[in-house]
């Protein structure tokens, strides 16, 4: 079997069979009412959220290599979605739309210029605090924006970011729905409880049915009941990119991709199983890139992977994506058979899941371990959080990305030697130090500067430098070895290096005052 084409089915054993249909249809009764609701905070009909469970998941089944992922679009990325779309000139409905799926299609481009640069491992090493603050941002959020649908309020379209829908919603709060919040707040109640209760019962599924039945024969709707926009039946037709807009989503796309890998990869790694192969980011860039190509092309939002449906996926018994094609099977379905059911949903019942949704994206416990072990960390995630909800999610995620790299820099720029305490008595007269690594621009100052320090306190004779942990040789190196050693030798102490590794050794010497300095006995 090709290694690119459905990995996961790889030996695959007719045990599994029944493992993977029954977790399909499971998770699909999670994910579609949810990729649903997320479409709604891009702003998009509920019927984009569908169709982004079938092309783009079936693209991911096809050439992903997590076995439980289930991959549609998260609350992240609709956020994200949002927030881009808002930095374009105003326009119309239609035109909104076409530029969603353009923005869509931008960030699979984007995402498989990544696999080509090689940036996997580069974007992972975005500090788990930028990402607190961005799921905080991006809860916080997404609750403004539903309230009024799920109180039945008008939104003030002019309200931008977290404050001004808090205020909007504040004042329209004499206008608000009674039917509207008692379904909405039900459907809360009900989501909760039967997670606590019955977790293998698909909640959103029983909101969902629960609410067309509501409306279905009670006519609820006469009383201020919203229901989301029809959703047409068929397949989505084909949705070309706007050429004209791509200059203007490219920011959002950039972004809206680095989330979408990692939130992928976060949750891919979160679900594996011990005895499975180790997730390939090389390969879930190209999995991901590929679905939100095609779902820019059938108007479908940015895929990604998604923790809660991923973890209906894995208790469900799913072993291989076989799993997902069933799921995408149960959102064909729907699309060619039972769109006409949907046109009874009520506007509540879809904020309600997508704020039971979002509720683990709110937890606190997070801050309060990066306020006990590294109050850098908490302060990264608390302005991340706040520029996203005072700013826009798009500039909170540039700003975390700025933030990850100041602290990489914090962390290389340490100085790297330290006092190596010996086992016994040592020598009298002889202080012996260690480089703990390689030095380059950013911390070989820093490393001299406490070399030096650690010397003036001592006041040895001779200072003996072990150098068994460097492996490569750059010119900060030899620039410190030789300033420490000349300043040494002013102050008549001799500076002797330990264990120097032979390639290293070999690369050293082809600096003529090495070369010198070893023939004066500069290296034991």
């Amino acid at each position: 079997m090709n290694t690119w084409m459905v990995p996961t089915m790889g030996g695959y054993r007719r045990s599994w069979l029944r493992g993977d249909v029954l977790a399909g249809l499971a998770t699909g009764t999670v994910v579609i009412p949810q990729a649903m609701a997320y479409a709604t905070i891009a702003g998009m009909p509920a019927s984009v959220g569908l169709y982004t469970c079938l092309l783009p998941m079936a693209a991911y089944a096809l050439l992903g290599g997590a076995r439980a992922l289930s991959v549609s679009t998260t609350s992240t990325i609709a956020v994200l979605v949002a927030s881009s779309l808002a930095t374009l000139p105003e326009r119309g409905p239609d035109e909104l739309i076409r530029a969603a799926f353009t923005l869509t299609f931008l960030v699979g481009i984007c995402l498989l210029i990544m696999r080509l640069a090689r940036l996997g491992a580069l974007v992972e090493s975005i500090s788990p605090a930028t990402m607190t603050g961005i799921r905080l941002g991006v809860g916080l959020t997404v609750v403004a924006s539903q309230l009024p649908a799920l109180l039945g309020l008008s939104a003030d379209p002019e309200a931008e970011g977290f404050i001004e829908e808090l205020v909007a919603v504040a004042r329209e709060l004499p206008e608000l729905s009674a039917v509207t919040a008692v379904v909405g707040l039900a459907a809360i109640v009900i989501l909760l409880m039967l997670r606590r209760l019955a977790p293998a019962v698909p909640g959103p599924l029983v909101v969902v049915a629960a609410g067309i039945c509501l409306v279905a024969l009670s006519g609820v709707e006469d009383r201020g009941l919203a229901l989301i926009d029809p959703v047409p039946t068929g397949l989505p037709s084909l949705s070309l990119p706007v050429v004209d807009d791509v200059i203007g989503l490219l920011p959002g796309a950039i972004a809206i991709a680095l989330m979408s890998f990692l939130e992928t990869v976060l949750v891919a790694r979160t679900n594996r199983r011990r005895h499975e192969p180790p997730i390939d980011v090389n390969r879930e860039l190209v999995a991901t890139g590929i679905g939100a190509l095609a779902g820019g092309l059938t108007q479908s939002l940015p895929p990604a992977g998604g923790f809660s449906q991923s973890a209906v996926n894995l208790r469900s018994g799913a072993r291989t994506q076989l799993s997902a094609l069933v799921t995408v099977g149960l959102a064909l379905l729907v699309a060619l058979a039972l769109a006409p059911l949907l046109a009874d949903l009520p506007q509540a019942i879809l904020a309600a899941m997508v704020l039971v949704a979002v509720a683990g994206l709110l937890d606190p416990r997070e801050l309060w371990t990066y306020a006990a072990i590294d109050r850098a960390e908490l302060w990264v995630a608390l302005a991340v959080a706040a520029v996203g909800l005072t700013g826009g999610m798009l500039l909170g995620v540039a700003v975390g990305v700025g933030l990850t790299l100041l602290l990489v820099i914090r962390a290389v720029n340490q100085p790297r030697v330290r006092l190596l305490k010996p086992s016994g008595p040592g020598p009298e007269g002889v202080l012996p130090l260690v480089l703990t690594g390689d030095l380059y621009t950013g911390n070989a100052q820093a490393t001299y500067d406490a070399a030096l320090g650690l010397v003036q306190a001592a006041g040895p004779r001779t200072v003996t430098l072990d150098v068994s942990a460097l492996i490569h040789v750059t010119v900060p190196l030899l620039n410190t070895l030789r300033s420490l050693r000349e300043d040494l030798a002013a102050n008549e102490t001799e500076l002797m290096l330990l264990d120097v590794p032979d390639d290293v050794l070999e690369t050293l010497r082809r600096a003529p005052w090495f070369v010198e300095a070893e023939q004066d006995g500069f290296v034991g």
